[in-house]
């Protein structure tokens, strides 16, 4: 089965001048926990609920601010003919819980490890993953 099987393709982005208040309020809105940030033609990184804790709020950076402060820009991304094998690798060895997929630096379409547990018949990747990212969460508690 391929990532397009599975990946999410209605992904709401923000621009890099979007305020880290007006991201975590779409965040809000739309229920997620991530929101790519684009110039309307390239992916150019992404924001999750952690990086507006640990960069923003912790770091003291004003919620006015535009989310370019606390994106994360080096990326791991997909691609469209990868399966859901080789991308529950991928987040696995990077230790991260949603996967951008790309084609021609554009975004197509996101894969969290939600969408892999919920629709992958194959329940050990999603445990591979969720495994490694719990590994790597624990390891920043200490």
């Amino acid at each position: 089965m391929k990532i397009t099987d599975i990946m999410t393709t209605d992904v709401k982005t923000c621009t890099p001048e979007t305020s880290i208040r007006e991201l975590a309020s779409k965040m809000l809105e739309l229920d997620v926990g991530s929101i790519p940030i684009s110039d309307g033609k390239r992916l150019l990184g992404i924001v999750t609920d952690r990086d507006i804790v640990i960069r923003g709020i912790a770091a003291q950076v004003s919620l006015d601010r535009s989310v370019s402060q606390i994106l994360t820009s080096d990326l791991v991304t997909g691609t469209t003919d990868m399966s859901i094998k080789d991308a529950a690798e991928l987040m696995s060895k990077h230790q991260i819980r949603r996967l951008p997929i790309v084609e021609n630096d554009q975004l197509i379409g996101i894969v969290s490890l939600g969408d892999i547990a919920v629709r992958d018949r194959n329940e050990d990747n999603a445990s591979m993953i969720l495994e490694e990212v719990s590994e790597s969460d624990d390891t920043r508690l200490h």
